[in-house]
């Protein structure tokens, strides 16, 4: 498996070579520019600010603008505002004058700067709300799906890798001798893909070391009005997860995917 060690040196390398940090000259905020995409294609920028022991990260309002500018409202809608609530208190993150925003210590600086991107990319999510077609999200979508097949699982799990950040995945599915963690894409992309491949190889050895189980990596991917990239799910081939497309979910071998160990 060394090939695969070597692909995620890569993408740890290409990450940490792609994040650029740029003091302000007429404040005390530093900009922090992540190679995450963004809601128009462009990075994903959060701001840092030390006050005392405390570290203030921000995303300086750009998430819910951008939201606005394509006509998503969020505060107008009981529904979205449901769903943006769960995403910040899934994350620890908060709403202050329209910013998302957490406090950090030195000590736990990257987990909290994983969590307001991961929140950012969540919330930005939500543009495909702004299509009249769409009624849900689609990790909804995935839920009851998940509930039609009578599953039990546990929402919005959390788990501990061996870098010792804390990652969330959809959905777990814990079996007597087997755990499938679940990630929704509802666009799979170059940065999604690699980010869940890390966070599903870095908890696996933890994970099955804890509960003396598989740990089982499974992308249900949405593929309706778009295609996706036979790139992408090489990648997960690859690395041992699994996938679920949308359109084929009731394909007896994808419903074996998710009931394989009952």
């Amino acid at each position: 498996m060394n090939w695969i060690n070597s692909l995620m040196n890569d993408y740890y390398a290409f990450l940490k070579e792609k994040t650029l940090v740029t003091a302000s000259n007429s404040s005390d905020w530093v900009e922090i520019s992540t190679p995450f995409v963004g809601l128009f294609n462009d990075t994903v920028d959060i701001y840092a600010k030390k006050e005392g022991n405390k570290i203030i990260l921000s995303d300086d309002g750009n998430t819910l603008r951008n939201l606005e500018l394509i006509g998503l409202e969020i505060t107008r809608s009981p529904k979205r505002k449901e769903i943006l609530d769960r995403i910040l208190i899934n994350y620890g993150v908060r709403i202050s004058n329209d910013e998302l925003t957490t406090e950090a210590t030195e000590r736990d600086f990257p987990q909290k700067k994983l969590n307001l991107i991961s929140a950012i990319s969540e919330t930005a999510d939500m543009y495909y709300l702004a299509k009249h077609t769409v009624a849900s999200v689609f990790r909804e979508d995935v839920k009851a799906y998940l509930d039609e097949q009578e599953l039990i699982y546990t929402p919005y799990f959390i788990s501990k890798g061996s870098t010792g950040l804390e990652f969330t995945f959809d959905f777990q599915i814990a079996y007597r001798n087997t755990e499938i963690v679940i990630k929704s894409f509802n666009s799979v992309n170059k940065m999604n893909l690699p980010h869940f491949l890390f966070t599903w190889d870095d908890i696996k050895k933890v994970r099955e070391q804890q509960t003396q189980k598989e740990i089982i990596g499974l992308a249900v991917i949405n593929d309706i009005d778009r295609e996706v990239n036979d790139e992408y799910l090489s990648a997960l081939e690859s690395k041992g997860a699994k996938h679920i497309l949308w359109s084929q979910r009731h394909n007896p071998d994808n419903i074996r995917k998710l009931k394989l160990a009952s």
